[in-house]
Formats: C-alpha cells, structure tokens, sequence
C-alpha cells in the first residue's frame, strides 16, 4: 500500500430530492448546490413515475407526495430554472416513463441553450427491478424492454455522455434480496439490456455503450459483507463484459455505480440511531478504491417517519463532506488488497451469484424469470424479518435496548416535512391552464407520430422529444403507451400455497382455526393497497403470514382504486380488510375507502392499515372508523395476526 502524490476526485455528493412542486423543488435543488452538493438526484411523485396526469382518478392524493410532479415541458422548465444544465451532472430516478422525461430533459436544455451532446447524467430505466420490487411498471416486460434499449440507442448517437440506465439493485435489497440475489439479479438484468442493445447500435460502438451502462447500488448495515459484495460486483461484471460480449477494454468493462445506502434498515424507533446506521453503510461503498461509488446520496436519519426537512438532507450531506475532505481516506490505494478474509467473502458472494445466474440463464434470462425472483425475494424477506421476530438478528432500540431517553430531534411539529393538500388542487389547476394554452393540432401530430413509431417498432425517442416540445403531458404520453402495449400487472410473489414455515405460528393456527370453526368457514382477511404506491413489501409480508397462519388471503397486488378494493371486500366476504400505503396518502385514500365501505353496506368490516404514519394521522384514521394503525415499529408479525384473529371475532360470536 502506498500514499498517491495527490488525492483522489472524491465522488458526486446527492441527495434524493423533489417535493410538492416544480417551483419548491427548484429552490430546494438550488440551496442545495449552494451548500456543497456536487450533482442532483430528482424524485418525481408516483403520478410522475406511472404515466398519470395529476388530475388522473388514481393520482388523487398522491400529487406531489414523494417526489416532485411533472406533467408537461412547463413543469420541467420550472424544476430547472437557473440551473444550467450543460454544467451539471443530474440523476432522474424514473423508469416506465423514463424516454418520456429524458425527452422533456432535452428539449429544457435545448431551450437553455444548451450543446445536447454535453449533457451529463442518468435515467435510472430499469424496469425489471420495478416487477420484482417497486411497481412504477407500466407496460408489460418485453415492450418495456424495448423502451430501455431504444434510450440507450438514442443516447448513443445524440447524448453520448448519458447514461442511458441505472441497472438498479437498490430496491432489491430493500425487498429482501441476499447480496448474492441482489448480485445475480442485477447483472441478469444488465445481461438482457445488452442482448436487446447488441442489434440496435452500430457494432463498432457497442463497446461504448456497454462503458455508459451503470448501476445503482444499495448498502446495507453489515458493511463487511457490503464491502465484499461491491468488490464481487465490480470482479463479476468485469468478467461478463470481457467474456460473454468480448469487450477488450478495460475502461468499458469498469464497474460504475451509485448508491443510495440502506432506508430498509432505519427505524421509526430510536431514530437518532439512524445516524450512525447511515455513516457506517456509507462506508461500506467508499474505503475500497477499487470499488468505489462514483455518486453517493444518503437517506435523512428521519425517512422512517416521514420526509425529510432540507436540515436532515444538510445533514446527510455534511457526512459525505466530512469523510471526502476532512479525513484522508482520498490519499490512498486499495485499503484491502490482499487481504484474505475479505479475499475469501468476495469469492464466496462471486460464487453464489453465479449459481443464481445459472438458474436465470436456465429459465431464458432476467425477462423470462421475473416471477421466480419476485416470489424469492419475497421468501428471503421473510426470512429476514422472522430473524429480526425471534431475536436472531439484533436490531438496536428495537428488540434489543429499548427503553431509551426521549429524542430531542423528535420533538415538535416541524420534525418532519408535510406537504399542503392544496399542492394538488395548484398543481390541477396549472395543468388545466396548461392545456387550454396549447396548439391542439400540434399535439394530436405529434401524439399520431408517437402511436405510429411505437406500433412498427420504431424507436420512441425522437417522436417522444417532438411530443414534449409540442406540449404532449405525461398522461398522454403513457396513455400511448398503454394503448399500443398494453397495461401490465406484475406477480405479487405470495402464492396461495402456505410456506414450510412453522416456528412460532402454532398457537395463532389454533386461534385462526377456532374462529373460523364459529364463523363457519374459514377466516378471510383481504389485503388491499390503494393508489400507486408501490412499495409492496410490508403488504406481501402481511399477506403472506395470514396465509401461512391459515387465513383465506386475498391479495391481488398493488395499484388499485378505492371502489376496486371495496368490491373485491364484497365478492371475497372479507372479515377483515387490510390496506398498506407508504406513500404519504394514506389520509385522503382511506377516507375514501372508508367511505365506500360504508355506501356498499360493509362498514361493519374491521378495516387495519399500515404505513408510515405520524402520531396525529393515525389518531384520525382512528376517528374514521379505522380499527387498527400500524407503523414501522410493528415488526412483530404474530402480534398483528393476533389482532387480526380478534377482530374477527365479533363476527363469529354473531355467526353461532
């Protein structure tokens, strides 16, 4: 190991931002730059990321919530006012309507001015990982496909400093993955992005293209393991860029990753404790040189309780700042080159992977195998809360530690960051005036175009930049979409087979098995997530505990409206109904449900929820009738199926 003459570059410092509006977000993406920050990583809100309009019926209540809405070459104009995007390096995690922002993103920065083939950043893109984990699919697997390497081709030849796709394991880390699911699955999904490429970019700059694919990386707390697995990743894709597509350079075979560090790991309980969670995962992608992250953003200590504040994200941003310049991590080689143990992880974590991709490569690669990965990840996450459930794995403040001092970071109303309802009705309104100020003709053109390209197979990128300059929204461009793919509904990974499980579930079968005697058949307990949050994790846990604790479970995947989900209530005889949302719209969409239970004549049916819900939201979901509120810090499962059990059983005592 040797000291280098002059330190390393250090990374882009993020932070995962967008909220409310287009404006608010512009002022927040400013201030941050002016603190420090070296790029921008923008959050689009779930209409955004679905391909709905904010006035769309399954939009309602979730405009503005988790990210920033842009509907139209307005909105986008906004998000970026003052910023001059030549100089700026600018990450959109987006991905079922990913050509449809980075076409906005074109024709903002051709508008500025701006040299197009100087623009620098990345579209996330990756829709496989949106099947297996996060649900902003849209179309079906292989068209979407299509869509990701008609980006890349495009980028090809008129962006070629882009990055056309963040091959994304972060999200499946947060749905369970092992770090050797989380490797196989997401070099399974490069592999087929570079098969459909192959035939659509000139053979001589393929290599290229392979160098400008990059990944998006998760860490988790145990950051010895994490270490290995960045160092397995950058080892494995090496290999398969040399091997498999006979790239010889070793500049285009380098592994490029960002990462966002672990949010599956922060707790509503103790949240202070988030802190040091954060720092230490935070290392696990920064002190091996040689798998090094070339763009960091960290959670906010407080994302387990709601948004963060532009303090939290400054405080995460002073972390990253403070390890680049202030320690002199920057002045070395490899810290652990040669180093056996973390040799023999590494080479242990490769080998895993690759009997994982053996298994992919048997079922006819990632596209094909996208219900087997979901129903594994779903297995593994089981199997990591059932640890976290009987101890085996410790979690500080809360199962281990727990009573604790009152956190002074918590205390008042401005803890965390809400946004104003009335953000929707501003954001309808401007959307409205949008439309009414357009050329008509030009966009009916220009939507013509895009309906034609996609039906021949054409690909979308230059008729989706015509439609963003003549004033398309991004209702309509989806809505093209739909029309020439179709809408997809991915696997939800619970089967209706219970698991081989046992440990720990004898006494709710018996419990489950009494009621149901007295009820006459068998308990039914509906599990339902309404709008679009797609963070299905906490649901299929929950559908998949009642099930193997012998409920009749009805689980039917996420993205479903209110009247959809109290009419599945009706047809199941639910006795108890369930509904999860993380989105931050539990308040306005469980009204509703609440609401239509009761016109339907089923108001009498307990209903429980889950999500992350602040103290006072929950007191008045408790006053809309809502029997049972669970948050993050309800990890005991068993507990819940108990409770369950006892809202049933009103009913089964009336039944007899």
């Amino acid at each position: 190991m040797t000291v280098q003459n002059e330190r390393d570059r250090p990374w882009l410092f993020r932070t995962y931002a967008g909220h409310s509006t287009a404006e608010k977000s512009n002022a927040l993406y400013r201030a941050n730059l002016a603190k420090g920050q070296t790029g921008l990583s923008v959050a689009f809100d779930l209409p955004t990321q679905t391909g709905y309009d904010s006035d769309h019926e399954l939009a309602k209540g979730e405009v503005g919530k988790v990210g920033v809405p842009v509907c139209h070459l307005g909105d986008m104009r906004t998000l970026f006012k003052d910023i001059p995007l030549e100089q700026m390096n600018t990450s959109m995690t987006i991905n079922a309507t990913a050509p449809w922002l980075l076409a906005l993103y074109i024709a903002v920065a051709e508008e500025q001015g701006a040299d197009v083939a100087a623009l620098q950043g990345t579209v996330q893109n990756d829709l496989v990982k949106e099947y297996l984990s996060r649900g902003t699919y849209i179309c079906p697997p292989k068209p979407s496909l299509k869509m990701i390497t008609d980006v890349a081709a495009y980028t090809a030849e008129h962006l070629p400093k882009w990055n056309p796709m963040n091959v994304c394991s972060y999200h499946l880390q947060e749905a369970g993955a092992t770090p050797e699911q989380e490797l196989a699955f997401a070099l399974a999904t490069g592999i087929a992005v570079l098969d459909d490429l192959k035939g659509k970019v000139p053979a001589e700059g393929f290599p290229a293209m392979v160098g400008r694919i990059s990944f998006f990386v998760n860490a988790g707390i145990r950051f010895v393991t994490e270490l290995c697995k960045m160092r397995a990743f950058t080892e494995l894709w090496d290999e398969i860029c040399r091997d498999r597509y006979g790239i010889e350079e070793e500049k285009y075979r380098r592994f490029r990753y960002g990462v966002q560090v672990n949010s599956l790991g922060l707790t509503e309980q103790q949240p202070e404790n988030n802190v040091y969670r954060i720092l230490l995962e935070m290392l696990a992608v920064t002190l091996s040189k040689n798998a090094r992250a070339r763009a960091v953003q960290l959670p906010a200590w407080n994302e387990a309780l709601g948004l963060p504040r532009p303090w939290d994200q400054q405080w995460s941003l002073r972390m990253q700042q403070i390890l680049a310049y202030e320690t002199d991590l920057l002045e070395y080689g490899d810290l652990f080159d040669g180093n056996p143990a973390i040799t023999a992880k590494v080479e242990a974590l490769k080998a895993g992977a690759r009997d994982e991709l053996k298994t992919l490569d048997a079922m006819g690669g990632a596209i094909a195998a996208i219900e087997y990965m979901k129903g594994r990840l779903v297995e593994s996450n089981s199997e990591r809360l059932a640890r976290i459930e009987a101890g085996e794995t410790t979690v500080v403040g809360v199962n281990r530690w727990t009573e604790a001092e009152p956190s002074p970071l918590t205390a008042g109303d401005g803890s965390i960051l809400t946004v104003d309802p009335a953000v929707e009705v501003d954001q309808v309104a401007r959307l409205n005036d949008w439309r009414g100020s357009r050329d008509q003709a030009a966009v009916d053109a220009a939507l013509a175009d895009l309906r034609a390209a996609a039906s021949v197979g054409q690909n979308v990128m230059p008729a989706s930049v015509a439609c963003a300059k003549a004033g398309v929204t991004t209702g309509e461009w989806a809505g093209v979409m739909r029309q020439v793919h179709g809408q997809y509904r991915g696997p939800t990974g619970v089967s209706k087979s219970p698991s081989n499980r046992t440990e720990g579930l004898d006494d709710i079968r018996d419990a489950v098995d009494q009621v149901s005697t007295r009820l006459g058949r068998r308990l039914s307990f509906l599990m339902g997530k309404p709008g679009l949050d797609g963070h299905s994790n906490g649901a299929e846990q929950i559908a998949a505990r009642a099930r193997d604790c012998g409920m009749e479970i009805n689980y039917e995947g996420i993205r479903l409206t209110p009247s959809e989900i109290v009419a599945a209530a009706g047809e199941a005889k639910a006795h108890v109904v369930g509904l999860s949302i993380l989105s931050g719209s539990h308040l306005p969409l469980i009204a509703e449900v609440m609401g239509r239970m009761r016109e339907a004549g089923l108001g009498h049916i307990p209903v429980v929820v889950g999500g992350i819900i602040p103290d006072e939201d929950a007191a008045r979901l408790r006053e809309m009738g809502v029997a049972r509120v669970y948050t993050p810090k309800d990890f005991e499962l068993n507990r819940i199926m108990f409770d369950i059990v006892a809202l049933a059983e009103p009913k089964a005592v009336a039944a007899e």
